[in-house]
């Protein structure tokens, strides 16, 4: 069945799942199956222990639930453990591991026939093996496979990247391409004709299939640049085939047809559409030779006003974005993320990539980013616009929030008070602080979050007692209290101006 997508793949694969008889070949855990199929397929996920009667609320699928049957009540039948073992599977729960003892001294019968008769794992974890030796062995298989994925995928990165500085790049990069997936890649022109093709044919079928693929996702002239979405994907005779639209706007897509293995696979392939965008952009379009003569103009003088129509257009927006987790981008990070919103126009600075895009594009969300971006805007304003870019990208990092615009609304206060006397207050106000960057970011994104201890922790990756002793440290140096709404208004002004 053929699936679209508006977002590629992320740069960073996702963390591989453990396979279930990883789990059981640990000698040290002793842990046993003793209901369920014993499917090498079942993966788990992670592993989360509840005593609760119905644990449905509390699963997100694929856990391994840990239980000593603390919930089961005394006299429990068929139809209790019927019950519960129903609503672990509506959760998607993995397995079931009931731990022997101190409770129970064997595994209810009752629960043995449940699991049988859903199809539920049930592992049997001996009372000298604790739920957190569990937990701990799984978290060091994931961290195994984890390690592994990104070598894989560190290596792909590596040849691909090596492949595009080739006499004869697209052909080079398909070659790797095919080879790391273990399948077939193609490239197909603005006119649907293949232009270049490496790896085993797959047979009429995959081609014809992977042809009509391709024509899913290629814009045509006639529509809006984001009618159409960036990635389909389907499956015919056992291969997963996949059609990227790549970022040059031309109309040339890559697809891929491979047997459908981890999640590295979908980064590759990822990493390649990039390159491959690059290659056919500044080959079979004016916009690299626009962009070169932009940037002579102004390193010679001229105002961004002047320049501003070689790259396209008049009005543009400013995102910044930020990979999640404390990953810091590089260059092909960067160059995927502008992919995906449609622009060539990139910069790595630091932890952040700035990419400027068309007002005439609109800006989704990027699965694995943080964005923040900013009002439409001429070249003469664009540096408010990174402003604008940048204050919304810290709000939606406090805010856990994936996407945050600049929104047209009335004058804030903040712009009401003359710039030089709003910084001049907010360094007497953050002085005793102001040495302190930990300090300063926390007291920031704990009066973002309204005080909340809970979600500023999230925020800033650290435990909810670090941001409690912070914010009590502010509070003495500061010689206020945050308690009062008033001291946190001209804290919050203090450091929005600062």
């Amino acid at each position: 069945m053929e699936e679209t997508s508006t977002v590629p793949d992320p740069t960073v694969p996702p963390t591989p799942p453990v396979p279930l008889d990883a789990l059981l070949a640990r000698a040290d855990l002793g842990l046993r199956r003793i209901a369920g199929p014993a499917d090498p397929a079942v993966v788990v996920h992670w592993a989360h222990t509840s005593e609760m009667a119905d644990p449905y609320p509390y699963l997100l699928g694929g856990e391994l639930l840990l239980s000593a049957g603390v919930h089961i009540p005394d006299g429990a039948g068929a139809g209790y453990f019927d019950a519960y073992v129903s609503r672990i599977v509506a959760a998607g729960g993995a397995a079931l591991g009931f731990g022997v003892a101190p409770v129970h001294d064997t595994v209810p019968g009752a629960l043995v026939e449940a699991c049988e008769m859903h199809g539920l794992p049930l592992l049997e974890v001996p009372p000298r093996t604790t739920f957190s030796a569990v937990a701990r062995a799984l978290w060091q298989l994931m961290a195994q496979a984890r390690t592994a994925e990104l070598r894989r995928v560190t290596e792909a990165q590596q040849s691909l990247a090596a492949a595009a500085a080739r006499p004869n790049p697209v052909p080079s990069v398909l070659q790797q391409l095919a080879r790391r997936l273990g399948g077939r890649a193609v490239l197909y022109g603005p006119e649907g004709t293949r232009i270049a093709a490496a790896g085993p044919d797959p047979g009429e079928a995959v081609r014809t299939a992977l042809a009509k693929l391709a024509e899913v996702v290629r814009p045509s002239g006639q529509e809006p640049s984001d009618a159409r979405p960036s990635s389909a994907s389907d499956t015919v005779a056992g291969l997963r085939l996949v059609a990227h639209a790549l970022g040059s706007g031309e109309g040339f897509v890559l697809g891929t047809a491979a047997p459908q293995r981890d999640a590295g696979d979908h980064t590759i392939a990822s990493v390649a559409a990039v390159l491959l965008s690059l290659l056919t952009g500044e080959r079979h379009s004016g916009s690299g030779a626009g962009r070169s003569s932009a940037l002579v103009r102004l390193l010679l003088g001229a105002a961004p006003a002047e320049v501003a129509p070689l790259l396209g257009g008049d009005r543009w927006r400013v995102v910044h974005g930020r990979p999640d987790g404390r990953v810091a981008p590089d260059p092909v990070a960067a160059s995927a993320l502008g992919a995906a919103l449609g622009s060539s126009l990139v910069d790595v600075a630091g932890e952040v990539v700035r990419v400027l895009v068309p007002d005439g594009r609109t800006v989704e969300r990027v699965q694995g980013w943080t964005l923040g971006v900013s009002a439409a805007a001429a070249s003469r304003d664009w540096s408010a616009a990174d402003t604008q870019a940048a204050r919304a990208l810290a709000r939606a990092r406090a805010t856990r929030t994936p996407l945050l615009r600049h929104g047209d609304r009335p004058t804030p206060l903040t712009d009401l008070v003359p710039p030089t006397e709003a910084a001049a207050h907010a360094r007497a106000l953050l002085a005793p602080i102001e040495q302190s960057p930990a300090l300063v970011d926390t007291l920031r994104t704990w009066l973002s979050l309204h005080g909340s201890w809970d979600r500023t922790a999230v925020a800033l990756n650290v435990h909810r007692n670090t941001v409690r002793q912070r914010i009590a440290r502010c509070a003495s140096l500061l010689n206020a209290d945050l308690d009062d709404p008033d001291v946190r208004m001209d804290l919050w002004f203090a450091l929005r101006t600062r």
